[in-house]
């Protein structure tokens, strides 16, 4: 089995490295690849050393898997290339996510629609899938009608040039003193601003969220978004509002959300129990708590979730994608 990771070095292909060691993938031999300037710099796997090599050089070893972070760019050019040498490709970057062609997964969710015809499977934006995980069974339960969410989203999800941003302005520099990624100071900041401007108002960031959520869970689902960057190295949080089409006792929210795979119920305001991005770092569930009933509309329900943005919002998704393709012995 001849695995290689696409983006090895970057903030989410380090934790792709860490999670198919966690997660024992079987691997024979793991071919670590990234852009040409890290070419030849050493990555660690299962206590090896491994040397970074190019893309050209991981295409001609011909791996049967490979897991990319490396941006839209280089996924839209190289991940055909890799399929083509009869490579599968897990792909988490925005690339080929709204591509008719293209299956977008989260494991727990829609699994099922994989097929022995997908060579590229798309990993979905971190803000849906933990949105998701906990909204299927709900929609599976009750039909969801809307769904209003606001996200609070860490800086590990822009990536390494925005921790370096936020480092130097908590030990004082002045705007324009370090390289910044953001058009404003993040630290004791936020910024109603991830991505670009689209047209309608909403930034892409937004608009993924609202795509994202018809082609894997409904697309009669009506979604409005509103996605926040915060000072916060790692874990995404996000207000959730649903609006359902049938009626339900929150016990019942409770007892489906407990019984979902990946999801886990933290939900005791009496003793200050509910999810917090500071201690879902490092975990690959999804956090869900301050469930409550929303008494402004029919069957509307208020939730908090919270997830690891660089675990399962994309490396250990994409993981989980590759496990599947191997439990169906597509690699």
């Amino acid at each position: 089995m001849k695995v290689a990771v696409v983006g090895a070095t970057g903030l989410v292909g380090t934790r792709m490295i860490e999670v198919l060691e966690e997660r024992n993938f079987p691997v024979d031999e793991f071919i670590p690849v990234a852009s040409e300037r890290s070419v030849g710099k050493t990555v660690t796997f299962r206590g090896k050393p491994y040397t970074v090599v190019s893309a050209d050089e991981a295409i001609s070893r011909k791996p049967r898997l490979a897991i990319f972070s490396a941006g839209a760019g280089a996924s839209r050019e190289l991940a055909p290339r890799f399929a083509e040498a009869g490579c599968r490709v897990v792909d988490n970057s925005s690339c080929w996510r709204m591509d008719p062609d293209k299956k977008l997964v989260v494991p727990e969710i829609n699994a099922d629609v994989l097929t022995v015809d997908d060579w590229i499977i798309a990993n979905p934006n971190c803000s849906t899938i933990q949105m998701l995980l906990p909204l299927a069974p709900l929609h599976k339960a009750f039909i969801i009608k809307r769904v209003v969410v606001s996200t609070y989203q860490s800086i590990t999800g822009t990536g390494q040039k925005a921790v370096v941003q936020m480092a130097a302005e908590r030990e004082g520099k002045a705007w324009g003193e370090y390289p910044a990624v953001y058009p404003y100071p993040i630290d004791r900041n936020l910024l109603p601003h991830i991505d670009s401007f689209l047209e309608n108002g909403y930034t892409k960031e937004e608009m993924k969220m609202v795509n994202e959520t018809h082609k894997i869970l409904d697309p009669a689902i009506a979604v409005t978004a509103t996605t926040v960057r915060v000072p916060v190295r790692g874990g995404h949080s996000e207000s959730v509002n649903v609006e359902f089409k049938r009626p339900f006792e929150l016990e019942e929210v409770r007892e489906l959300l407990e019984a979902t795979p990946g999801v886990v119920v933290q939900d005791d305001p009496s003793k200050n129990v509910y999810p917090m991005p500071l201690y879902a770092e490092g975990r690959d569930e999804v956090f869900v708590g301050r469930i409550r009933r929303d008494f402004t509309v029919e069957n509307g329900l208020n939730f908090w979730c919270v997830s690891d943005n660089l675990r399962k919002g994309a490396a250990t998704n994409a993981v989980q994608i590759a496990e599947e393709l191997l439990r169906r012995h597509f690699i």
